[in-house]
C-alpha cells in the first residue's frame, strides 16, 4: 500500500489547491466530496438509502440529492446531519480505499481530501499523516463567499457546524498556513512533496 495522507482544513482554507499542486507533482488523490457527490448523484448508489431513511423531501426532481435542501438542513440540525453522515460514510470510505488500492501501483503517495476529518473520526483509520491546512478564519469565509455559490448565512452555518482551528491542528502531522499567497503555497507544497516521496521510499511505496 502507498503512503497515505490525510489532508484537511475548514471550509475555504485552501485543501482543492494544495492537493492539486501536490498531484501535478505525482500525488494520487482520492477527493471524498467528490465520492459523496458520485454515490449521491440521480442514479447513484446511495439514492435509494436516503430515499429509505429521510423520505422523498431529501430527493430533488432530477432524482439525485436535493443539494440545497440537504445542506441547509445538515448544518441546521446536527442531529438530522449525523444519521445522514452514518448512513453515507461508509458507503464514500469503502470506495476510497478501493481506489487507493488502485492508485498505490503508480503513485508513491495517495493523498485523500478529507473535509470532515476531525468531525468524523477517521483519524482512527490510522493514515500515515494527517496533513492540515490552516487560515484565519475570516479569510476562510471571504474565500467561500468569493466562490459565489454561497451566501453569508450558509458559510456562517458552515464554519459553526465545522471543527474549530485548533481541533484540526491537534490532529496534524504536518500543518500549512495558507494567509500569505499563492508563491508561499507553492512553495510549502513542493517541500511536503520531497518529504512524502522520501516517506513512501522508507514506507515501500512506489
Amino acid at each position: 500500500m502507498a503512503l497515505t495522507i490525510a489532508l484537511t482544513g475548514g471550509i475555504g482554507s485552501g485543501k482543492s489547491t494544495l492537493s492539486r499542486m501536490l498531484v501535478g507533482q505525482g500525488a494520487g488523490l482520492i477527493d471524498t466530496d467528490a465520492l459523496a457527490r458520485e454515490l449521491t448523484a440521480p442514479g447513484g448508489a446511495a439514492i435509494d438509502a436516503v430515499r429509505a431513511q429521510f423520505g422523498g423531501e431529501a430527493i430533488g426532481s432530477d432524482g439525485g440529492l436535493d443539494r440545497p435542501l440537504v445542506r441547509a438542513r445538515a448544518f441546521s440540525d446536527a442531529r438530522w446531519r449525523r444519521r445522514l453522515e452514518a448512513l453515507l460514510h461508509p458507503m464514500i470510505w469503502q470506495r476510497a480505499w478501493q481506489a487507493a488500492a488502485e492508485l498505490a501501483a503508480t503513485c508513491a503517495y495517495v493523498v485523500f481530501d478529507v473535509p470532515l476529518l476531525a468531525e468524523s473520526g477517521q483519524r482512527d483509520r490510522r493514515f500515515d499523516r494527517v496533513l492540515v491546512i490552516d487560515c484565519p478564519v475570516e479569510l476562510q469565509i471571504e474565500r467561500a463567499l468569493r466562490r459565489g455559490n454561497l451566501d453569508r448565512a450558509e458559510v456562517d452555518a458552515i464554519v459553526a457546524a465545522q471543527a474549530g482551528r485548533s481541533q484540526r491542528l491537534a490532529l496534524a502531522d504536518d500543518v500549512v498556513f495558507n494567509g500569505t499567497g499563492m508563491a508561499a503555497l507553492e512553495a510549502r507544497a513542493r517541500r511536503l512533496h520531497a518529504l512524502y516521496r522520501d516517506a513512501a521510499s522508507a514506507h515501500g511505496g512506489v
